[in-house]
């Protein structure tokens, strides 16, 4: 697994540590991953830690999308799989497999992921607002699609991951 950032258009656009080009467009900075075969884009900000698979241990009564929980130096996080939220086919877990720790409603959570691919910048412009019909994987929790080239992001907002009562249902199996 190889996780490098890269800004596209960094030349044309200007691109400096600042993160704003010299035409005042904005960066937004995000770790993408893949789910299955689309690519998924959290904020960098949110995002606390990736780890490789690790054993998870399975805690009864939890939501269907809560594989269970892992102890990380001694702090017991909930671990959902983002292919059973989005209602996609189970998979293998494969080398590129990662748990990705990241704050959900001021609560650390970890998102199983097929694979983490990059850390990118893209131009907040290059960001438009979720299709206002859409039934691929995760719609409902999208905060917009990135436009990179030939690729599509699909940026997450991860407040919508979880539901209040499905917060309540995940904290309370997971205590």
């Amino acid at each position: 697994m190889i996780v490098e950032e890269k800004i596209p258009g960094a030349a044309q656009q200007g691109a400096g540590p600042s993160g704003t080009g010299k035409g005042g467009d904005d960066l937004v900075q995000f770790v993408t991953c893949r789910i299955a075969h689309e690519e998924f884009a959290l904020d960098v900000l949110s995002v606390q830690e990736i780890n490789r698979m690790v054993e998870v241990t399975r805690v009864p009564k939890a939501p269907y999308f809560v594989e269970g929980v892992i102890n990380l130096r001694g702090r017991i996080i909930p671990v959902l799989d983002l292919r059973r939220r989005f209602g996609l086919p189970a998979s293998d877990r494969t080398d590129d497999s990662r748990i990705m720790v990241v704050l959900v409603r001021n609560r650390m959570v970890g998102l199983i992921v097929d694979e983490v691919v990059e850390v990118i910048r893209i131009p907040k412009v290059m960001i438009e607002p979720p299709p206002s019909v859409g039934n691929s994987a995760g719609a409902e929790f999208t905060q917009g699609v990135g436009r990179i080239d030939d690729r599509l992001l699909i940026v997450l907002d991860l407040n919508r991951l979880l539901l209040p009562n499905e917060q309540a249902a995940m904290e309370a199996a997971t205590r």
